[in-house]
């Protein structure tokens, strides 16, 4: 606990520490992406995955639980980063929107989009909340009836769209703190950015595919 709150004091630590976090969580999301592929072996073998991972049972929840945790430590040392950032900027420095790439000006707002994405595909997907059709243990029925509305699937398709950003920007700032110079630099970027469209594109086939008729 005493190292974390070394690390934590810092800016190097904070951003070691939502590098760490990060690539978890993004590790978690490749793995979630493969777990959805097994959508286009239809019914038996998309919920006969979500039951073998329910048989892991204490692993499953130590798992969730480093999720959890993860995503904590992730908002709470990128909000600090963001606050010390604004701290150091010049008072004359007034504009709103960082220049740079796409993901850098869409850094503030990305983020809690997809806060308020994720807790809806919990409340949708997982729980049933906001689900009409949610049947416990139909994970292929839940899928494809709940991305049937054209509006949750296109919904569903900018999530992903959200994620891929957002992973670019971070992939890339983790993996480019390992090296110096623009040419070290270029190598983290193409690989963040091949993992980001790797991934947001394997969220987004899933909408794509219940749309289109290739799923239903």
């Amino acid at each position: 606990m005493q190292m974390f709150k070394q690390l934590f004091a810092s800016t190097a630590g904070q951003k070691a520490l939502a590098a760490v976090s990060g690539t978890f969580m993004a590790g978690w999301l490749a793995l979630h992406v493969l777990g959805n592929f097994t959508a286009f072996g239809g019914a038996p073998r998309m919920d006969a995955y979500a039951a073998a991972l329910r048989r892991l049972g204490p692993v499953l929840w130590l798992v969730r639980a480093g999720l959890v945790a993860a995503f904590g430590v992730h908002v709470a040392t990128t909000l600090s980063l963001a606050k010390r950032a604004r701290a150091a900027r010049p008072l004359h420095d007034v504009r709103r929107w960082p220049r740079g790439s796409v993901s850098s000006r869409t850094a503030l707002a990305c983020g809690p989009l997809l806060l308020a994405f994720a807790t809806y595909h919990l409340l949708h997907m997982t729980f049933g909340v906001v689900h009409p059709h949610f049947q416990s243990a139909r994970v292929y029925a839940n899928l494809v009836q709940g991305l049937a509305a054209p509006a949750v699937a296109v919904l569903y398709a900018l999530g992903a769209a959200l994620v891929g950003l957002h992973l670019y920007r971070g992939l890339a700032s983790a993996l480019s703190s390992l090296g110096s110079g623009s040419a070290a630099r270029a190598v983290p970027r193409a690989v963040a950015a091949a993992v980001a469209v790797a991934i947001a594109a394997g969220f987004a086939v899933i909408p794509v595919a219940v749309m289109t008729g290739a799923l239903r």
